[in-house]
């Protein structure tokens, strides 16, 4: 019998994990459940309304569709990427939809506060 060193050991060890970890992440599915239900959020939240947080739903539903491409093509680290970029655009849509609706309804309470103001001298 051959004598092994365990370096030799270590190393053959250390290619099996490797190999396992990456035959592992290759067969993984993609999450994009994370980003969907971002563009969902975007959409209750008024974003149709606000040209702004239309065009981040926009962006947010084309890097899934790339990431969903990337993914098919085996390139899941950048599938990954375009997964976070389209959930950040998401956010963004949701703030701006969300702040656009608080502005007006500080507008209009400050309509009400000068209407009173007049009524009442």
């Amino acid at each position: 019998m051959r004598h092994v060193s365990k370096f030799g050991i270590l190393l053959f060890a250390a290619v099996i994990a490797t190999a396992a970890i990456a035959a592992g992440c290759a067969s993984a599915p993609l999450h994009t459940e994370g980003s969907t239900s971002g563009i969902r959020s975007a959409e209750v939240a008024g974003s149709a309304t606000v040209p702004q947080a239309t065009l981040h739903v926009q962006l947010a539903k084309e890097e899934v569709d790339a990431a969903k491409a990337l993914d098919v093509k085996g390139q899941k680290a950048q599938a990954a990427s375009m997964l976070s970029r389209a959930e950040a655009d998401a956010e963004l849509a949701v703030a701006l939809a969300k702040g656009d609706t608080e502005k007006m309804e500080a507008d209009k309470a400050m309509q009400r506060v000068r209407q009173l103001r007049q009524d009442n001298p």
